[in-house]
């Protein structure tokens, strides 16, 4: 069995499974008992004609046979797949075509607060392992894992099971994580992430924040061809071949961009990051860059999200707007907030740079680089700490 192939059904099957039966934790261990025998069998027999058809019914045969086993649970009607999950205001949102967004909205419980959908669901429908997780979550494997395994007992314990799907809110920003986790170094997780975010806008197309959310999506993946070197090197965005940008993508982004921005008088967090990287994306020349319509933007960004990322994004900003030593200001305002963050050192090293102080600006690259658990970014910082020595 393709390993490939299983990683693109395991969500597929996973969330039929659920959806069916419920008892998330018993569908993960019938799932892989599926998989193991699809790799034994597979081989042998040869693949069938639809492996996900044949992977949902012997997960769902396991998934049964240990329930009556246990005798913890009776065995439930097996029913043809023809519900619709509603959202909080009755509207369909998710279509039974698609079992891996329906297990989507199915993990955003609202019984679980959203630190607890986003990792539950990264688990089950983007298929991280837990230590994956932790990383992004910058927490010890152990506690990450404590943490699903509450979410699941949670969803258990409402009383309803997986029978109410979560918010919108919650999926956006779970599909947005997972964007952000394939976009630095997992291409395979950023086309899932576009594929499920077309499907949510093409059911909610007047949705200003879903427009917005996919909007950043490819407006960021239009780049990710220039984003590395051919040996894995970092490559920043105002060295970046805009030759090799993906114009289409870029084209359609930006529309979706205008769409959002004109749909209320409030903007999402979505639609103005979108924006953004709309501006980035226009200038024909890092040169060319409209960095007061840049700064602007993230001042909007700031009073509709209080990220600290956010400020130090809006110090490189006002640097390149008012000078380097204005923007490093705007980046001490937030230094008790990200004193662990590499991003933070990252920033001031780059401003000191633009300052024309090589010696404060080696420091801090180097502080940097001991800060990040990336290894791409890691030998970026110290090349440029080297180019500052």
């Amino acid at each position: 069995m393709r390993a490939d192939l299983a990683r693109a059904l395991v969500p597929q099957v996973l969330g039929a499974v659920v959806r069916r039966y419920g008892h998330f934790d018993a569908a993960e261990d019938a799932v892989q008992e599926a998989l193991i025998a699809a790799h034994r069998q597979w081989p042998v027999e040869g693949t069938p004609v639809d492996p996900k058809a044949w992977l949902v019914r012997v997960a769902a045969r396991r998934l049964v046979d240990g329930l009556r086993a246990e005798r913890a649970r009776r065995r439930r009607e097996e029913v043809v797949a023809t519900r619709s999950v509603r959202d909080e205001d009755g509207g369909v949102v998710v279509p039974d075509s698609d079992d891996t967004l329906a297990l989507l909205f199915l993990c955003c419980h609202p019984a679980l607060t959203q630190d607890a959908q986003v990792p539950l669901t990264l688990r089950a429908v983007a298929g991280l392992t837990t230590a994956e997780i932790a990383r992004a979550y910058l927490v010890p494997e152990a506690t990450m894992a404590k943490r699903i395994t509450r979410a699941k007992r949670r969803v258990l314990d409402s009383g309803t099971g997986f029978a109410e799907p979560g918010s919108l809110a919650a999926v956006l920003q779970v599909l947005y994580l997972v964007f952000t986790e394939g976009h630095t170094g997992r291409a395979d997780l950023a086309a899932e992430a576009i594929r499920l975010t077309e499907h949510v806008h093409r059911l909610r197309p007047d949705d200003a924040e879903v427009a917005g959310l996919l909007a950043l999506m490819l407006l960021t993946d239009a780049r990710a061809a220039t984003r590395m070197t051919p040996e894995g090197a970092l490559v920043p965005l105002a060295e970046q071949n805009r030759a090799r940008w993906d114009r289409a993508r870029i084209t359609r982004g930006t529309e979706l961009v205008e769409f959002a921005l004109t749909r209320g008088k409030e903007f999402g967090p979505y639609a103005v990051q979108a924006a953004i990287a709309a501006v980035h994306a226009e200038a024909p020349s890092a040169e060319d860059t409209d960095w007061t319509q840049i700064l602007a933007l993230y001042q909007l960004l700031e009073r509709v999200t209080d990220n600290p990322v956010v400020t130090l994004n809006r110090a490189v900003a006002t640097a390149m707007v008012h000078g380097p030593r204005a923007g490093l200001t705007v980046a001490d305002s937030v230094a008790d907030r990200l004193s662990t963050n590499h991003r933070l050192a990252a920033v001031r090293a780059h401003l000191w740079e633009l300052a024309g102080e090589p010696t404060a600006a080696r420091e801090h690259y180097l502080a940097a680089a001991r800060q990040t658990t990336s290894t791409p970014e890691r030998e970026h910082l110290l090349s440029r700490a080297a180019r500052s020595a």
